[in-house]
């Protein structure tokens, strides 16, 4: 049985979508979620979905971690908090993996100061599956780290690796370094030092890449700080939503344009589909010392079905040790004599 952890009070629409999820995912692997929340609001919503302990385990944690609360503030302040008693079970060996669409902040904050980070780790990195011409790849950070060293974008490259071969499947990932040119010399001050790092790293670099490379599949994993990462996927997210928005309206200007749409609507759904974060479900917290995964906060049980469903394929796959493995393998023994 994997063993997986829903914030109940994650999504803007809480618990609505949380416990439709439960339902689903039951249905679908047939093991109990774990819940985790306010009891008193909780109990009175499953049993009115006829939900039982063999469906969904419930854990109570009467407060909430809000959008709006100072994430390391909220981390210290708040320990009942449905993040902190659902990361504190994945500490306690109850739970494999852990899955929010809470305030992302706060769940980084919360994860490093009950799990702490994977022993030789500099910052953990927040990783999405990104949909390119070739099919799906990873972007790593979009929005941990707004501020980075080289050797910082060095151990978001390994994870981002290692995410890839565990999730997508790729053998031997190759790896790209965002910014504004292909050749060596391109990019900011970060970029052309991490540049030789990278390449003397051991992974598949394939060098310097725009966003337009990246998008035509030429790496199956990018990395970049979580400032650049975190406006790129905005930004890809608003153009995608502003292209479909139009199209469809164009489709309905007309009774031509609406009887071609009707011929390529199978298209389109297939295109929206490529294009929709729900498809994606949620992205790991690459680093720390247990499985935690973020969602958007907009999520509705669908795509927090998706969510559970990418938590359980990394705790099947064997992701955490793997990523505790090769940082361990990169350390030297000064380093590693120092980790605590």
């Amino acid at each position: 049985m994997t063993r997986i952890v829903l914030d109940a009070m994650g999504s803007d629409n809480h618990p609505e979508p949380e416990l439709e999820a439960c339902l689903q995912a039951h249905a679908r692997w047939g093991d109990p979620v774990t819940l985790v929340g306010p009891a008193e609001r909780l109990l009175p919503a499953l049993a009115a979905r006829g939900a039982g302990p063999e469906t969904v385990h419930l854990v109570d944690a009467p407060e909430v971690l809000e959008m709006t609360d100072h994430p390391a503030d909220a981390a210290r302040d708040k320990p009942r908090s449905s993040m902190a008693v659902g990361i504190d079970l994945l500490k306690q060996g109850q739970a494999e993996a852990f899955v929010t669409a809470g305030n992302t902040g706060g769940a980084m904050a919360t994860a490093l100061f009950r799990l702490g980070r994977i022993r030789g780790v500099r910052r953990p990195a927040l990783a999405t599956v990104f949909p390119v011409r070739s099919g799906r790849a990873i972007l790593t950070d979009i929005g941990a780290n707004a501020d980075c060293r080289p050797e910082y974008l060095v151990q978001f490259a390994i994870f981002g690796s290692l995410y890839a071969q565990h999730i997508l499947e790729i053998p031997e990932p190759r790896v790209g370094l965002l910014s504004n040119g292909e050749e060596s010399s391109k990019g900011n001050l970060l970029v052309k030092e991490t540049y030789p790092l990278m390449q003397a790293s051991g992974l598949r670099f394939v060098g310097n890449l725009e966003p337009k490379e990246f998008l035509s599949g030429k790496a199956d994993v990018l990395v970049t700080d979580g400032f650049s990462g975190n406006v790129m996927l905005k930004t890809s997210e608003a153009v995608s939503s502003f292209l479909i928005d139009l199209i469809r309206s164009s489709i309905r200007a007309g009774v031509a344009t609406s009887l071609g749409g009707l011929l390529a609507r199978p298209a389109f759904r297939k295109v929206s589909a490529l294009l929709d974060p729900a498809e994606y479900g949620a992205g790991p917290l690459l680093g720390v010392d247990g499985l935690v995964f973020v969602g958007h906060g907009r999520s509705d049980a669908h795509a927090l079905v998706n969510a559970l469903r990418v938590a359980r394929q990394a705790v099947e796959s064997g992701l955490l040790p793997a990523m505790r493995q090769a940082i361990q393998a990169r350390l030297t023994p000064g380093e590693a004599e120092a980790q605590p």
